[in-house]
């Protein structure tokens, strides 16, 4: 079953990357001509209350005779090339159109007009997509976040949006960008991935995921550790839908990205401030309100800073169960950032006090990386096990350790077990969940 997803993941790569290609030459300047023209004879009032698949269907055959009654010297699937990047123009958001076509582009980067990256199955290529000159590529950025109420100039350089299909945009202009603006945006499939899908790409071994789905109903409070990239959302996407049908989750994040697919769900999003400094809303304030939304799970997207202290007084007073995630290099580095995080709120407390909340509040800690073949693995679920003096105790459960990399470049490993019994094995039973003792035995190559 692995071998044929991938097979099929590249053979889609293939099929992608061709509508990817270059346009041929001479055809950029036409493009620009005839957006031009058209944008001179366009009745925006017009424009404004036609629906957009009859918009579209009249500006494409106007295109059309225009390129005919000119005889443009183009072949046909250059004239229908021609006419997208110009309906693109009008109606889209330009050459990035192309991108935001192609399902299995994750990653859009922007260095400049004229040099543009995306990831593709977890690895990061150059593209023959550009813009005419930074103003064109100004345009594009104007247009995306004027759509959701924000602007973008000198005096404001910087600026975060989601675009219309849930994307997280991010923008850095000069003078700030000092080679022409940059743009970076992050998408999400339009399907969410499955555990099975996580099983079949050798993201985590079946026996694992099933030890997370007791763990999960058995409400632990878990911490999804990881880098940039490396599947942090995805994971929690999939945790999060082990909760129980009959439980109210509250999720809370900066940008919109968790897909949770469930009925009982109330999201919550953090609003920067306005153009006047005024109306801003951070994540430690929608934390504090969803305790007064009667929530059976809180679900933060990521812990930023300060609002690690009201998640774990969360988990510490009745929410259990909750699930966040946090930007690190393994766990012990992410309970290490939690510490700092709390600690930026609790000058007057001490180290140790903060240590014994965190102890008392957080039950898992799940390491992910992305490797470097691209694919996203989880490379360590660790306990939490109490405290020593004045240092968190951790004992890993599962570990996935690296041997080679095969001659197609994938990384090969081995998941195993540490044999270590969880501790919280009783709480598990409590709920009527089973920790089989052929996991305390695990031994996967993958």
């Amino acid at each position: 079953m692995t071998a044929r997803l991938i097979d099929r993941m590249r053979a889609d790569r293939k099929d992608s990357s061709a509508s990817l290609s270059l346009r041929p030459p001479g055809l950029e300047r036409i493009v620009q001509t005839l957006h031009e023209e058209l944008v001179e004879s366009l009745d925006l009032e017009l424009m404004r209350k036609t629906p957009r698949e009859e918009l579209e269907r009249r500006l494409r055959k106007s295109l059309a005779e225009a390129m005919q009654d000119r005889d443009v010297p183009l072949s046909v699937s250059e004239r229908a090339t021609a006419i997208d990047d110009v309906l693109d123009e009008v109606l889209g958001l330009g050459p990035l159109e192309r991108l935001l076509r192609v399902p299995d582009v994750t990653d859009i980067l922007i260095n400049g007009c004229h040099t543009v990256y995306i990831e593709q199955n977890g690895r990061l290529r150059k593209v023959d997509v550009r813009f005419r000159d930074d103003a064109h590529l100004m345009q594009i950025i104007d247009r995306i976040v004027s759509a959701v109420g924000r602007r973008v100039d000198e005096s404001h350089p910087l600026v975060d949006a989601r675009m219309a299909d849930g994307s997280r945009f991010n923008a850095a202009i000069p003078p700030l960008a000092l080679d022409g603006p940059l743009v970076s945006i992050r998408r999400f499939g339009a399907n969410p991935i499955e555990a099975e899908q996580l099983i079949e790409l050798g993201s985590v071994p079946a026996e694992v995921l099933e030890m997370l789905d007791s763990c999960v109903k058995a409400k632990l409070n878990i911490i999804i550790s990881g880098g940039t990239g490396s599947g942090k959302t995805t994971l929690l996407n999939v945790l999060s839908r082990f909760v129980p049908e009959d439980e109210r989750i509250v999720t809370i994040e900066d940008a919109a990205e968790l897909r949770l697919q469930r009925e009982h769900v109330a999201r919550l999003e953090t609003r920067p401030a306005n153009l006047e400094g005024e109306g801003e809303v951070v994540a430690r304030d929608l934390v504090r309100n969803a305790l007064r939304m009667r929530p059976d799970r809180i679900i933060v997207g990521e812990i930023r800073g300060v609002e690690a202290i009201d998640m774990l007084q969360a988990m510490n007073t009745g929410h259990e169960g909750s699930l966040s995630t946090i930007h690190a290099n393994s766990g012990r580095d992410a309970i290490a950032r939690i510490e700092t995080m709390v600690g930026l709120g609790f000058t007057n407390v001490s180290s140790a006090t903060i240590r014994q909340l965190i102890a008392r509040a957080l039950d898992l800690v799940i390491q992910v990386d992305r490797l470097l073949d691209g694919t996203r693995r989880i490379v360590a679920v660790s306990e939490i096990s109490g405290m020593e003096g004045d240092v968190i105790t951790m004992q890993d459960i599962f570990v996935f350790e690296q041997s080679t990399i095969d001659s197609d470049g994938r990384v090969r490993g081995r998941f195993h077990a540490t044999g270590t019994r969880p501790q919280f094995t009783s709480r598990l039973e409590a709920f009527g969940q089973q920790l089989p003792a052929r996991l305390l035995r695990l031994n996967v190559d993958v």
